[in-house]
């Protein structure tokens, strides 16, 4: 292999490094040599298993990352009554017939496609086209009516901030980010929002929920789901023409999501904080303040035929109960509230995408798609001629290579900075010196 092909994988594997030694966090990655997969859904599910930001150094950066708000965000929050009030919440605001939420989906994902996909073959990134339908879609769960453009740009620039930073493509901008806080806190003043708020939240932590909950991680997460489900399907012409043929047949959607979400989980590591010691059947334990990294990827990549495979077809024999995958999470501890919602809202989009374009795309795919997933949308109505189709796919690739050599560098210097910018602000250390873990003051 060309030295420069390397090179990306390289400074990856250097950026871990970096980022271990610089955080300073004795984490414990789960799966490991000495608690296999066998044991992952033991210590994942244990009572103790529960704490999440207070006590961890890795905290700093993901709150510095997710910044503003991150002490009231529903997946920060520490247990106690504020994490349920803000998860009652949440699953409220996502409740619904199945038949509305889908349409709601489709008509989102149907206005933005025709305002935003012009002409026979455009070249899109698949991130950036799916992020203003999620806009759209969670800006009507949150207030129950359309979404103004000036709003959508709002949600979209935030979203695409806090998801590129955390990629280390490109640093914070909290500037971008307050400008739709400051949108936001109009419109909760006002009595806009159609559901009742958190009550254990003062008005600017209810504002802070609504941001970081809907219009940051809602967005992105779904925006990212998409981009890796329809590089998929660009990438394998004969799922994705099986989908476009029948769009009812849920059962090979659901499928196909399955291995989607298998394959590319959005969630890397999940990190816990243990509230009490935790023994393990060998006479060891984990001591309290352990910080655990549930490995999703790991998990994932166990206990099947050939797991580097894109391969749909598995799931015929296959139970999700039952397989190493867990795409949401797991019940006994901080499910995403969106499980339900997600798969539904997912297939219509899917349908609507389908229905207008034959996708195709000749990048890498793996499971942090920094690249935004570039991907050639051409519309079933119009003739395309197979030697332009390859010619614009060997460009494609062409561009994804250096893209990925300049991309790696510009992520192992942003990413530093970030690390270093992050430990020396203390955003978590700081919040729980002065407050307890349900956010009261701490009186010294």
């Amino acid at each position: 292999m060309n030295p420069l092909a390397r090179l990306p994988q390289r400074v990856v594997a250097l950026r871990g490094k970096v980022f271990n030694r610089v955080n300073g966090d004795d984490a414990i990655t789960i799966p490991n040599e000495h608690i296999g997969v066998d044991r992952f859904m033991e210590l994942y599910s244990h009572p103790a298993a529960n704490g999440r930001s207070k006590g961890a150094g890795l905290s700093d950066l993901f709150w510095y990352w997710l910044s503003p708000g991150p002490e009231v965000h529903q997946e920060h929050l520490e247990p106690g009554p504020r994490y349920d009030d803000v998860a009652r919440t949440t699953l409220s605001m996502l409740a619904g017939p199945s038949r509305e939420l889908s349409t709601l989906a489709a008509g989102a994902a149907s206005s933005v496609l025709d305002e935003l996909v012009r002409g026979p073959v455009v070249r899109f990134r698949l991130r950036d086209l799916m992020m203003p339908i999620w806009a759209e879609y969670c800006y009507r769960l949150v207030f129950d009516e359309d979404c103004p453009r000036h709003a959508r740009d709002l949600i979209v620039g935030h979203a695409d901030d806090v998801v590129t930073s955390l990629k280390c493509t490109g640093l914070r901008h909290p500037r971008r980010r307050a400008r739709l806080t400051a949108y936001l806190r109009r419109r909760v003043v006002a009595g806009d929002v159609k559901h009742q708020l958190p009550q254990s939240l003062d008005l600017d932590e209810q504002v802070h929920y609504l941001q970081g909950t809907f219009f940051n991680t809602a967005v992105v997460q779904l925006s990212e789901g998409m981009a890796h489900l329809l590089l998929a399907l660009a990438q394998h012409p004969e799922v994705q023409q099986r989908l476009a043929d029948d769009p009812s047949d849920d059962t090979y959607f659901r499928h196909v999501l399955d291995e989607t979400m298998r394959l590319y989980p959005l969630f890397g590591i999940a990190h816990r904080i243990t509230t009490d010691d935790i023994a393990l059947d060998d006479g060891t334990a984990l001591p309290e303040g352990s910080v655990l990294c549930f490995s999703y990827p790991d998990y994932h990549s166990t206990g099947y035929r050939d797991p580097a495979v894109f391969d749909p077809a598995r799931w015929e024999q296959l139970s999700a109960k039952d397989a190493h995958h867990i795409p949401f999470g797991i019940a006994a501890n901080r499910p995403c509230p969106a499980w339900r919602i997600s798969p539904l809202a997912m297939r219509a989009v899917t349908t609507e995408v389908l229905r207008r374009f034959r996708l195709a795309s000749s990048v890498s795919h793996t499971r942090s798609i920094p690249h935004r997933a570039p991907c050639l949308l051409l519309r079933r109505d119009a003739e395309h001629p197979a030697a332009r189709q390859r010619r614009a796919l060997r460009r494609m690739r062409a561009r994804d290579r250096a893209e990925d050599l300049l991309r790696s560098i510009l992520q192992l210097g942003l990413g530093t900075w970030m690390v270093l910018d992050a430990r020396r602000k203390r955003l978590a250390g700081k919040y729980f010196e002065q407050h307890d873990t349900q956010g009261c003051p701490v009186r010294h």
